[in-house]
Order: C-alpha cells, then structure tokens, then sequence
C-alpha cells in the first residue's frame, strides 16, 4: 500500500486531510518547517510522523500531496519528480477524493471554519459523517455518507471541486494579493457555483451573493423577509441566542445556540436549512446545535483572574467587527481590549481605513507587528500607519505585554491570522512568575 507524504503538513486544510487519510487507515506521513504550529497537536496524537524538510523523506513508491505554500522547485518535489512518483496539488487530491460521498463545500470570506465546524457536528448526530476543517481539525469515519469540507476562495483553488451542495456565507473583498477587485472574486465565486450539483444555500442579505446563477436550486437564508430560510426574532443572551426560523415565510421551528453575534445565528441557519434539504430530523438538529464547543482559534476563550483571554483568528476588518460584537453580546459589563497582530502587508494597506474602523469598537486597541507571509514578508507600510488612525491605540511587543495586567474585569481579545498566539503565551507566562 502506497504511503502519503504531505509536503507541508503543518498547513491548517493539509494537516486535517492528513488525519482524515490516517483514520481511513491509509499510511501518512509529513514534513515541514521545524517551527511549532497550533496544528501539530492533533497530528501527533494520531501518532502521524513529522519530518523537517529534506529530499531523503522521499522514497519510491510513495504519493506525495503537496501544499499550495510550497513551489514545484521545492526540493521534496523536485525528488519526487526524479523519482516519477505522483506528487499531487492539495486542492486537487480533495477535489477526487469527495466525489465517494454526499460532499457539503462550505465556501465565503467570513465564516466557512466556523461554519464547516458546526455542519458536521450537525450531521454526525444523524449519519456517519467525515469532515475536514480549516483549523487544522480533519476525521475520516467509517462507512461516512457525508463529506463536510472547507473550500477556499484563494488563487481560485476551490475550482478544482464539484461538491454536491455548497454554502456561500458571503463574497468580500480579500487576498488584495491575488484578485484585483470584489468583481474579481465575485467572478470566482460564480464560476464555483456552475460546478455544484445539488444544491446551493448563499446568504441572502449579500448584495453580491444575491447575483449567483447556477444550473441547481440557489436556496438564500439571511434576516430579511425575501429569503427561503429566514431568523426572526432573535433574543440574544449572555448564555447565547434563541431565534425562530421560516421556511418561505411560514414558521418551522425555534432553535438555539450557545454562541455569540448574529453571524453565528447565521451559520446556524445556513447548517438548518442544508439539514431541511436534506431531510435530517429536525430534533437532532436542534439537540446538536446546543452542544457545539466551537472550533479551534475561533473565540477561544480562557479565564484568568478577573480577566477573559480569547484567542481568534480574525484577519479582516469584517471579522474583527463580528469578533468584537461577540464580545460585547457574551460579557457586557466587562472593557473589550483588542490585541490585532495584522496578517500581510498587501492586506494591511488594502484595508488600513477599515481596520481602523473596525478596532475604534474595542474599548482600547493593541497592535503587533505586520506579520509577512510565505508570498511576501516586507512593505513599505508599518504598523504605525494603523496605529496613527486609532486614537488611544499602543504598539505591543512580546517583551511588554505586561501593560495588559492593568485591565481588571476586561476581555482581552487577541486577534490575527499569523503568530499572535505568541503574544498571548508571553502574557500568560508573565501573570504566571
């Protein structure tokens, strides 16, 4: 039997496809850079070997699936290539791979891990379901009817996928490093929904979205009346948010979540109007959606103190707004400190004006450094371009983050899709000495 070597293991949608092959019972293994990520966790529990970077991992006779990060003159995909083995692109491996089950691609700028997270705990309360998730979470069950997976709109990559149903959450402007413009991703997201089979559920209140020809039944959910699958009356709570759902305006049934802001109430309804289609019974749906714990760095919440620390993966001026919302519906009486660590520099200076915009909500903003990717690690802007537009707002180091200790009674948020969690552990060790 062939092994699977990743190359780039550690990658978040890599790292899940892994465990996914693993619990399957094929043979995995990986290599990567030998920094620690969040994702190695999981793989390490599943006892799925890691390996640094170097040609001699490869030998005859494996499959090698390579992660988008990392170039054909890589020098594991360069071995193999001399060897003759099948090195195959991470996207396209998925895309061969779901076509063995009722497969749900949960696609949009904002909200897909969350999203995917909470469809497959939804569904593995009626049928056996794999999923694979974009925080680094990926299970392979036996006998799976449903494939459950996070589709990403980046360099067109969900292209090479012909899901049975998709899930639009919205279509924003992002990746300023790749598409030039929201028709740019507008075009992507459209040419994706030609390609879906069954059926498509897209968020109905997005302009964009509302645009979306396909040659299945486009099915919109969202708030307003106009929509197949609508949330009306939302009583939000410290403990969460109840609403009732109408199907075409006649009512259906009342739910609730143990999570915060009216995009979870979102995600929830685009997870229940998939689950209707599909006739799974609307009991399990009810009981499953109160028992989800949520999904990695997505409002990760830990209490020291009198302080709430949580750790999100926040990236765009949207998320930051809905993160902070969040915040604010859960905890009140308590200060919101913001810690944003921004994630690219093309990114930074495409959306200055609005992260601005959207950091003034906290009660007091932090900032980190600009966090370079894999693509570009340097730019003309810094972090004081930010820091100029926030009045009030400081620039942390991870030496400093002492300033922290003087919020009594507050939430502490830290933000960002690079390394921000280190801010928060050289934070938690300082109130630890």
């Amino acid at each position: 039997m062939t092994i699977y070597h990743f190359v780039g293991i550690k990658g978040s949608g890599m790292s899940a496809l892994a465990q996914v092959l693993h619990d399957m019972k094929f043979e995995v293994q990986g290599s990567d850079v030998e920094k620690r990520f969040f994702t190695q966790l999981a793989l390490e529990q599943s006892g799925i070997k890691i390996f640094p970077f170097q040609k001699e991992n490869i030998k005859p006779g494996m499959t090698i699936i390579a992660g988008n990060a990392y170039p054909d003159t890589h020098e594991e995909i360069q071995e193999a290539m001399k060897l003759g083995l099948p090195v195959i692109r991470y996207h396209r491996f998925l895309g061969d791979f779901m076509q063995n089950f009722t497969s749900v691609a949960i696609t949009g700028a904002h909200g897909k891990t969350s999203t995917t997270g909470l469809l497959a705990h939804v569904i593995k309360g009626a049928k056996p379901t794999s999923f694979l998730i974009g925080d680094g979470t990926g299970k392979g069950q036996e006998g799976a009817e449903y494939f459950v997976f996070e589709a990403c709109e980046y360099r067109r990559h969900f292209l090479s996928y012909f899901p049975d149903y998709a899930i639009m959450t919205n279509i924003d402007f992002d990746h300023p490093d790749y598409f030039a413009n929201i028709e740019d991703v507008f075009s992507a997201f459209q040419e994706m929904a030609v390609q879906v089979k069954k059926g498509i559920f897209a968020y109905g209140d997005d302009e964009q979205l509302q645009r979306i020809q396909a040659k299945v039944p486009v099915l919109f959910y969202g708030f307003g009346d106009e929509n197949d699958y609508q949330a009306k009356n939302l009583a939000k709570s410290t403990n969460g948010t109840t609403f009732d759902v109408f199907i075409r305006n006649t009512f259906y049934d009342t739910f609730s979540i143990p999570t915060f802001g009216d995009h979870s109430v979102l995600n929830a309804l685009a997870v229940i109007g998939l689950c209707h289609y599909e006739e799974i019974d609307v009991t399990i749906v009810k009981e499953q959606l109160l028992t989800f714990q949520g999904v990695k760095r997505r409002f990760s919440e830990k209490k020291i103190g009198t302080q709430i620390l949580i750790d999100d993966y926040a990236h765009h001026p949207t998320e930051i707004k809905a993160t902070i919302d969040a915040a604010k519906q859960k905890y009140p009486d308590k200060r919101i400190v913001a810690v944003f660590q921004p994630h690219t520099f093309t990114r930074t200076q495409a959306f200055l004006e609005d992260f601005a915009e959207s950091l003034r909500l906290a009660d007091k903003a932090y900032l980190c450094e600009i966090f370079g990717s894999a693509r570009e690690n340097h730019g003309k802007l810094t972090i004081k371009d930010l820091q100029e537009k926030i009045d009030g707002s400081e620039i942390l180091s991870e030496e400093n983050t002492s300033v922290l200790n003087e919020y009594d009674n507050s939430v502490i948020i830290f933000m960002g899709a690079g390394d921000i969690q280190k801010f928060q552990e050289s934070y938690e060790k300082q109130i630890n000495q």
